[in-house]
């Protein structure tokens, strides 16, 4: 009867310490998957698939949110039942223990909210991505002021693979620059030693 949590985050940047902190700590074991969109079926998150194998019958999941199991309604109803099949009990914070035909209809609208929203970011970004293109080729800037759609280009790649093959050092021209050592690697692939 062990209590196991498991937390996600979409992007690096986030931290599960938010949701860490707002279950209560104290769970014999945690798993998690950081910088994994709700997009990708949850047996396929490596943090979530180690979980489920970890999970034995009469033990309970703890998830801060329905959409940290998953952005796809279906995915994450299939989840949750097989794992209720296992004699596992999914609890959602704030929420309770998914339990019965009651906590599967909650259950069930829960999941398709978090699809819905998923959809709606995804619309946003699109449009954000098209009021972008639309400006940058009417004015020569974004919307937001950017000479470009991507990162801008801090650094000129090819006077650091330049200068790091005339140094002989990776990390001396990461230092050099101050980029990272991988930046340096790039840049000498992209103009090998001549």
């Amino acid at each position: 009867m062990a209590r196991i949590a498991y937390y996600r985050v979409s992007t690096r940047d986030q931290s599960i310490e938010s949701q860490r902190s707002a279950m209560g700590g104290s769970f014999d074991k945690e798993f998690s998957d950081n910088g994994v969109s709700g997009t990708v079926a949850a047996m396929e998150r490596p943090g979530f698939k180690a979980c489920a194998d970890y999970l034995r019958d009469s033990d309970t999941l703890q998830v801060f949110a329905v959409d940290r199991l998953g952005r796809d309604s279906i995915d994450v109803q299939t989840t949750v039942r097989d794992l209720r099949a296992k004699g596992v009990v999914v609890d959602v914070h704030g929420l309770g223990p998914i339990v019965g035909d009651a906590g599967e209809l909650i259950l069930a609208l829960l999941a398709q909210v978090a699809q819905m929203e998923r959809n709606r970011i995804a619309a946003r970004t699109d449009a954000g991505r098209e009021l972008a293109r639309q400006t940058l080729a009417a004015t020569g800037k974004t919307h937001r002021g950017k000479a470009s759609l991507g990162r801008p280009v801090q650094h000129n790649a090819e006077a650091i693979a330049a200068w790091s093959w005339e140094n002989g050092s990776i990390a001396k021209t990461a230092e050099h620059f101050g980029v990272s050592e991988a930046t340096v690697s790039r840049a000498r692939r992209t103009f090998p030693q001549q």
